[in-house]
């Protein structure tokens, strides 16, 4: 069994069996969840200075800010998954 992997922008990559949700960062619910994942050392940064255009979040609590749109990395998930399913 191997571990997929997600390219979410600049050589950057999540496996893709951990993500649970991808979620566009703007409402308040969103920053109050980056917020407390940021003060239990649970935020993964990996926009290399741009704007952040979608957190996804993992199994393990872990918040990861992605500088790609969510749909991207939402297409990209569903593209390894569909894979996966024709693996078996």
């Amino acid at each position: 069994m191997t571990t997929q992997l997600v390219h979410v922008g600049f050589g950057d990559y999540v496996a893709a069996n951990r993500v649970l949700a991808v979620i566009k960062p703007g409402s308040a619910p969103v920053r109050r969840l980056l917020d407390e994942a940021e003060k239990r050392a649970q935020l993964v940064d990996v926009t290399h200075g741009r704007k952040t255009k979608a957190v996804l979040l993992l199994d393990s609590g872990h918040l990861v800010l992605a500088a790609i749109q969510p749909e991207t990395v939402a297409g990209r998930l569903s593209s390894r998954t569909e894979g996966d399913a024709a693996d078996e």
